[in-house]
C-alpha cells in the first residue's frame, strides 16, 4: 500500500491517505440475539459508581460483539453490545417499528439480552423496551432518573451497566432533555451520546426542558474530556454518517467549536418545526413505550 501511495501525485496521495484514515475508524458488520434468556430474579447488571441493517465502527475492545442498526423513518441508531465470552448483552435506544428485526438478530447471535436502555425520553419515535420486556424473559429497562420516565432501572451519574466482563458507565449529559445520558464503554473506546452530541451537530434545545447552556457544558465537560480516539455513536444521523470520534467533533463540529454565547445564540434561533410524532412518542415513552401500543 505504501509503495502505491508513494507513486501517486500529491493530490491523489492526500486522498488515498484520507481514505485510509476513514477506513481505520469505520467498518461494516451484521446481526444480534437471545436464545439464552435472563432468569426471573437475576441481577440487573447495573452497579452504582464506586435502510442500514447493521453497520459498525471498529472497536478496539477485545471480546466485544457490536452491532449498529438503523431505523429509517426517524433516522435512529440502535446499538447491540455483547460480551463475546459470556454472551450477555445490552441494547441501546431500540425502536418499536424494528422490534422484530432486533429480536431476530438477538436470537441468531445467541446472546442473552439483559438490559434495554434509552439514552433519553425520545420525541421522534416510540421505544420498544416495554414491548420487548414482554417477549424476552428477565429483560429490564433502564433510563435516567431525571427523564421522568418509568423503567426498571433509574440511572445516575457513574452507574455501571454490566454485561459479562464489559460495562457501560453513565455520564449525565442534560441539555437536549433533563434526562439525557451518554454511555461510555469501560475502556473509553466508545461513547453512545444519544441526542446530546451528533456527528457534526447536536440535539435541539427548544422543547422537553431543553437548555443550550446546559448542553454546551455537558458536551464539553462530559464528552469532550474523553480520549480523542474514542468513537462517537449518536442516537441519530440524517446524512448517512455512522460514526465519528471525540477528537473530530472537538475540532470540526461547527456548533461546538463556537464560544458558549455564540452556541446559545445559534441554538435559540434554529426555528425548527416540532417533531412530527412528539405528541404520541413522549407520552408513550414516559411509560416505557407501552401506552396505546
Amino acid at each position: 500500500m505504501c509503495s502505491v501511495i508513494n507513486g501517486l501525485r500529491p493530490l491523489q496521495r492526500s486522498l488515498a491517505l484520507a481514505l485510509r484514515l476513514r477506513a481505520s475508524t469505520e467498518g461494516w458488520s451484521g446481526a444480534a440475539a437471545a436464545s439464552r434468556r435472563v432468569a426471573p430474579g437475576s441481577s440487573t447488571g447495573v452497579e452504582p459508581a464506586a435502510g442500514r441493517r447493521s453497520c459498525c465502527g471498529l472497536a478496539s475492545t477485545k471480546g466485544l460483539l457490536f452491532r449498529q442498526l438503523f431505523e429509517s423513518e426517524s433516522s435512529t441508531y440502535t446499538y447491540l453490545l455483547a460480551d463475546a465470552q459470556t454472551k450477555e448483552a445490552v441494547l441501546i435506544d431500540p425502536v418499536l417499528e424494528t422490534i422484530d428485526r432486533d429480536l431476530k438478530l438477538i436470537e441468531e447471535l445467541g446472546v442473552n439480552l439483559k438490559v434495554a436502555v434509552n439514552t433519553h425520553c425520545h420525541a421522534d419515535h416510540i421505544t420498544s423496551t416495554g414491548l420487548m420486556k414482554k417477549r424476552v424473559v428477565g429483560l429490564q429497562s433502564a433510563i435516567s432518573k431525571f427523564s421522568g420516565a418509568a423503567a426498571d432501572i433509574q440511572l445516575s451519574e457513574g452507574d455501571h451497566i454490566t454485561f459479562g466482563k464489559q460495562h457501560l458507565t453513565v455520564r449525565e449529559t442534560p441539555g437536549h432533555t433533563d434526562g439525557c445520558v451518554t454511555l461510555v464503554l469501560g475502556d473509553q473506546s466508545m461513547a453512545f451520546t444519544g441526542d446530546a452530541l451528533l456527528i457534526r451537530g447536536c440535539g435541539r434545545t427548544d422543547f422537553q426542558q431543553g437548555s443550550a447552556t446546559r448542553l454546551y457544558h455537558s458536551i464539553h465537560q462530559k464528552i469532550f474530556t474523553l480520549p480523542d480516539q474514542c468513537l462517537v455513536y449518536p442516537a441519530h444521523d440524517y446524512l448517512g454518517q455512522t460514526v465519528s470520534t471525540v477528537g473530530e467533533e472537538r475540532k470540526f463540529n461547527p456548533r461546538l467549536t463556537l464560544s458558549q454565547q455564540e452556541f446559545v445564540n445559534v441554538m435559540d434561533n434554529l426555528n425548527l418545526p416540532k417533531p412530527d410524532k412528539i405528541d404520541v412518542s413522549v407520552p408513550a415513552n414516559l411509560v416505557c413505550g407501552v401506552h396505546q401500543v
